[in-house]
């Protein structure tokens, strides 16, 4: 709540005034790390070992269960990551590394050959067989989920040794290994799936540290360390208990007086209002995820159909001026590809960002009249499960205003919300949400293909030369000419203007630094807050 006052106070005052409101205050989170790449490193010399509890603003709300390959929301793949393990994992600098693959070799562009690591079994007992992975893969591709078409051209799967599985493409792809690295790309056990004996949309039954003990959907989850976990023995939590908690205040109460452990907040504000409090830590995280506005350009009644008024609209847009009013400073500009992934374009130099506010009014004026429009007032939808939707939307509200733009702002209840959005008669002019920016700046670009992501098609016209650009920038090798080609998808995306990256989404981490001791990466790709909990250590007294 207090950073919305703040939102309000900084955009009635004068542009001058907006650099202090956006000055973070000092916390303990703006120390430098202990390690590069690191928020926080967990301390090997704590012995202790106990429960841990975890408190999260929602929990997994999947269609399909708790099928991890079905998954298509961050949170699900924060929860799977407990019990399930995929071939490669993301390192600190969003490389990739060895996970159930202990390595890998690229022969050519297109074949990629895994050597699966020893001594790895499903939590009842059984190893893993290269039949489970090459039948993991085969299975997701064949799946509808949304996360498949991440994988790419995949031509095909086998096993070619008693450890060893290729996999083919049928042409080069570079996200492939990063797409591979995410819970959705997971080993499932294919010999229990096949004959039956387990059905993942109620049971899970992976590789991972964990296994499910416990599951209410919405209140909480109990996991217990899996027996079989090839390195169980370093794991210091005996329990995990992760409690559902929406409400942003009783999480924060929850570890201010010390009955969380480990709390998830959407809020930065979080960081000032832990900032003195004993015992207690809050860091943010890097994330290459991000806030996107979509200007609904399939209304063939409303003047969002025309291209011209949305690109006035884009350039009336002050991106910087959303992540310092709305995010104190704790998030960044971006284009289609997440400004901090390598390889990004610069959000300051495309059309919409060089064309300036300033101009944005006689430009969205001009294109009005040409299509036969005189005023424009825009419904804005939100949903008001995540703060932040509202402190954008009330940036935006003001920046249009300035073009001459009245927008109103609906907030909704996140079912209402997607069935507005997303459902067979979209109902808005305007709507914000966010996306997952994965780990290679491509991957992320594949939404703007309707054709691709399916769940885009109901508000974004399919763009023929976007999507050339698209495959083009996936199939190259990291390098200058990607850069140029990605550069390229950013162009097109910001002068068509219809689903328009805004600002990167801050992840808030806070825990009790007497009662857990966490490794956590300075970077996100996956919204994963529990990567690294096997490091997790506890203090002897716990």
């Amino acid at each position: 709540m207090r950073r919305l006052i703040v939102t309000i106070g900084c955009t009635a005052a004068l542009s001058a005034l907006i650099t202090s409101c956006s000055a973070p205050a000092a916390t303990e989170a703006t120390k430098s790390p202990k390690k590069a790449g690191f928020l926080a490193v967990a301390d090997t010399s704590a012995t202790g070992r106990g429960p841990l509890t975890v408190q999260l603003d929602y929990d997994s709300v999947e269609e399909d269960g708790l099928d991890p390959q079905s998954a298509d929301t961050a949170r699900s793949w924060s929860l799977g990551s407990l019990v399930y393990e995929p071939l490669v994992t993301v390192g600190p600098d969003f490389s990739i590394k060895p996970l159930l693959a202990s390595s890998w070799t690229q022969p050519d562009a297109t074949t990629y050959v895994f050597t699966l690591r020893k001594g790895v079994t499903f939590s009842n007992g059984r190893a893993l067989t290269t039949a489970d992975v090459v039948g993991s893969l085969q299975r997701l591709l064949k799946l509808p989920a949304p996360y498949a078409r991440q994988l790419g051209p995949v031509a095909s799967v086998k096993a070619t040794g008693p450890d060893q599985v290729t996999v083919k493409l049928s042409r080069a792809y570079t996200p492939f290994l990063a797409a591979l690295a995410n819970t959705p790309a997971a080993i499932l056990p294919m010999k229990e799936v096949n004959d039956g004996s387990l059905d993942l949309k109620k049971e899970m039954l992976g590789t991972g540290p964990f296994t499910v003990k416990e599951h209410k959907q919405d209140q909480h989850w109990v996991f217990a360390p899996s027996t079989s976990y090839r390195d169980a023995a370093r794991l210091r939590i005996s329990e995990l208990n992760v409690k559902i908690v929406p409400q942003e205040t009783t999480r924060l109460a929850a570890l201010r007086n010390g009955s969380a452990d480990f709390v998830f907040f959407n809020n930065v504000d979080t960081l000032d209002q832990l900032a003195g409090t004993r015992n207690a830590k809050a860091v943010s995280q890097r994330n290459s995820d991000f806030y996107y506005l979509i200007q609904n350009a399939k209304n063939k009644n409303s003047p969002l159909a025309n291209q011209k008024v949305r690109f006035a609209l884009n350039s009336a847009l002050d991106r910087g001026q959303i992540a310092s009013v709305a995010f104190g400073g704790k998030t960044q500009p971006t284009g289609v590809t997440p400004t901090v992934l390598p390889g990004a374009c610069d959000p300051t130099k495309l059309p919409g960002a060089e064309a300036g506010t300033s101009s944005a009014k006689q430009a969205l004026q001009a294109a009005l009249k040409e299509a036969g429009f005189k005023d424009l007032t825009l419904r804005l939808a939100v949903y008001n499960s995540e703060p932040a939707n509202a402190q954008i939307a009330q940036v935006i509200q003001q920046q249009y205003a300035k073009a001459g733009v009245t927008v109103k702002i609906l907030k909704y209840d996140t079912s209402t919300y997607i069935s507005k959005i997303y459902g067979e008669k979209p109902d808005f002019d305007l709507a914000i949400s966010w996306f997952a920016g994965y780990v290679d700046p491509a991957m992320v670009t594949r939404w703007w293909n309707p054709e691709v992501a399916g769940f885009s098609a109901a508000f974004l016209n399919n763009d023929v030369e976007l999507n050339k650009l698209i495959d083009k920038a996936s199939g190259q090798p990291a390098g200058s000419a990607r850069n140029t080609s990605l550069t390229e998808v950013c162009e097109r995306v910001d002068t068509n203007a219809a689903l328009l990256p805004l600002v990167t989404r801050p992840a808030v981490i806070g825990y009790r630094t007497d009662k857990v001791s966490p490794t956590l990466h300075s970077n996100e790709g996956y919204g994963n807050i529990l990567r690294n909990i096997v490091d997790f250590t506890l203090p002897s007294a716990k």
